[in-house]
């Protein structure tokens, strides 16, 4: 089970932090993926981590601009958004699965668990 949190409302330039709370995993091999979805837009893949050794990856558009980490003590991920654009609004969701976090590898396939998703809106 994954939970999402932390979304709202935020001028373009502003900051963001989403969290993601994950439960019920026994074992430290699983990764943590965010994903968002625009209106009429697909739902694509943002940033993921390993939480066995904490690598990660991100898509260009974020890169520079949003951080991934992970607290283990809390089983909690977190998304820092910085340098926010109007184009980052969507619907983010947070996921998990078992598939290693690497380029290539971030599509909603690759994940088995989803949170509702936390709105993200950027005003210009």
């Amino acid at each position: 089970q994954v939970a999402e949190s932390g979304g709202g409302l935020v001028q373009a330039g502003g900051s963001l932090r989403l969290s993601c709370a994950a439960s019920e995993f026994t074992e430290d091999d699983y990764t943590i993926g965010w994903f968002r979805q625009a209106p009429g837009k697909e739902r694509e893949g943002v940033s993921c981590i390993n939480r066995v050794d904490d690598t990660t990856f991100y898509i260009d558009s974020v890169k520079g601009r949003f951080t991934i980490s992970s607290d283990n003590a809390k089983n909690t991920v977190y998304l820092q958004l910085n340098s926010l654009k109007p184009e980052d609004t969507a619907v983010y969701y947070c996921a998990a699965g078992y598939e290693f976090c690497r380029e290539g590898f971030l599509r909603p396939s690759d994940y088995d668990f989803w949170g509702q998703g936390t709105q993200v809106t950027v005003s210009s």
